[in-house]
């Protein structure tokens, strides 16, 4: 089968911008949590006459975009990603965050690296951890709250906005108390970053089965609600198998397990058992167009064969604002590899981004974030930064067709 794309079919203008109130700006410049925020803003109505300063407020935004962006440039068109939402996952310069900066003149380390896709243009980023190495300002684990105070602060000095991390979702369930306050930890440390969002890398499950599903809700539903009482949005991140189809009906095997299908998507049940106040996703829509490929027929409960061809965007424009979240990562087809689809820099390959980002819509909502597994080289140190700015100039260059 060959990749499906997307049909051209733009929607009508973004919602206007969803934007925070002074208050909620006022928070995340402190780095903390809602509810001490409020707290605090109770105090000082009550009649407290001085407040904990928690540190300087953001660097503001600097370069030719500036901040101000009404979704049009100039009549060449309505942009499709507003620069504030123009981010990346750290993942994709992993070796530059885990250079030794005494061994090489390129930039090492998370300070270094701010620095330089400040200068690209970016104005978000993700983390895939806090890890960086030894000799890097800091020390190799930041995955503290003094070291989240440092990391924050060189965010507010290049203009840049923490928006999520792949860090601890507990493997347990019931939680354990040691996993109750680990996952705590990593709440508190987002909020001291100024996340709105916190999440992981991985699929809720890898099991097929409608059991294990109902399973992983209940667990992500309780994550969520701990989450959302320190005000941060919970999500999942998923590659191409969470889009296969759910194994929930048809004769049992061997082990009373369903062997057959009633159609419905892994992820698909996943979002209609999960609390929308209390479950996100972040959709990787490079694995997404991967699970298009692969996943377009499914044995019905009569155990005839049916087909399903994945559409990514419908998915998020049928769940809306329960997607906050992108991985902006491109693919060139290849039918040869049993994906359909190899990864190559944002905007290099065949995946119709100008049309997804038309569909799915609320450009002032949504964040997405270059990635590219593959932009380290063991050969060339400066690539994946290199390739971090040719993303952030195609991702810029986006816009919604004329019709």
């Amino acid at each position: 089968m060959t990749p499906y794309s997307d049909p051209s079919r733009p929607s009508g203008a973004d919602v206007a911008a969803l934007t925070d109130t002074p208050d909620e700006a006022l928070r995340r410049s402190l780095g903390v949590g809602r509810r001490r925020f409020l707290s605090t803003c109770t105090a000082v109505a009550a009649g407290a006459v001085a407040a904990p300063v928690f540190g300087a407020g953001p660097a503001l935004a600097h370069g030719r975009d500036h901040g101000h962006d009404h979704g049009h440039d100039h009549g060449r068109g309505q942009v499709l990603v507003p620069p504030h939402k123009r981010g990346i996952i750290l993942y994709t310069v992993r070796d530059a965050t885990a250079r030794d900066p005494l061994a090489s003149d390129l930039p090492s380390g998370f300070r270094e690296v701010f620095k330089q896709l400040a200068r690209h243009g970016y104005r978000q980023v993700e983390f895939a951890g806090y890890r960086q190495h030894a000799n890097a300002p800091g020390g190799d684990n930041l995955e503290t709250v003094e070291g989240a105070r440092l990391l924050r602060r060189w965010l507010d000095d290049y203009g840049l906005r923490a928006q999520g991390n792949h860090g601890f979702i507990p493997s347990s369930w019931p939680l354990t108390a040691a996993d109750k306050d680990t996952f705590k930890k990593h709440l508190e440390i987002a909020n001291i970053l100024g996340m709105d969002h916190m999440g992981t890398g991985g699929d809720p499950t890898g099991s097929s089965y409608q059991a294990d599903w109902d399973v992983a809700a209940d667990k992500w539903n309780a994550l969520g609600e701990i989450a959302r009482r320190e005000g941060i949005k919970l999500y999942t991140h998923n590659h191409d198998s969470a889009y296969g189809f759910l194994l929930d009906r048809g004769p049992l095997d061997d082990q009373g397990r369903p062997t057959r299908s009633s159609g419905i998507r892994k992820l698909e049940y996943f979002l209609k058992v999960t609390d929308p106040k209390l479950v996100w996703l972040e959709m990787d829509i490079f694995w997404a167009h991967v699970a298009q490929y692969k996943f377009h027929t499914y044995t019905a409960p009569d155990g005839s064969t049916r087909e399903n061809v994945f559409d990514p965007a419908a998915l998020v424009t049928r769940y809306n604002k329960r997607y906050p979240l992108f991985h902006a990562k491109d693919g060139v087809v290849d039918t040869a590899n049993g994906m359909g689809w190899d990864m190559v820099p944002f905007g290099t390959g065949d995946i119709d981004y100008t049309t997804f980002f038309s569909r799915v819509g609320l450009s002032n909502y949504r964040n997405p974030m270059v990635e590219d597994d593959n932009s380290p080289s063991a050969t060339d140190p400066a690539q994946s930064l290199r390739e971090a700015k040719i993303s952030y100039d195609n991702m810029a260059a986006l816009r919604r067709r004329r019709r």
